[in-house]
């Protein structure tokens, strides 16, 4: 499953990460990488307690990205 994250640098150089699709699923890392992994981690958690407790699983999404004159 594909799901969109957004990660965000904060004032002190740590990376700050979301999962919107999985409300209120977030995680940081000291580096860019390390965010990803750890949201990583925490999507599969959350999946994980979604099986568990037989609750929906929102289906994954397929985004583009495209580019524009501005």
């Amino acid at each position: 499953m594909k799901f969109r994250i957004v990660i965000e640098e904060d004032e002190d150089g740590m990376y700050a990460v979301a999962c919107p699709t999985l409300p209120g699923c977030i995680s940081q890392g000291k580096t860019r990488g390390e965010a990803v992994k750890n949201i990583r981690d925490a999507i599969e958690g959350y999946l994980t307690s979604l099986k568990k407790h037989n609750e929906p699983i929102p289906p994954s999404i397929e985004e583009e990205v495209v580019e524009v004159r501005a």
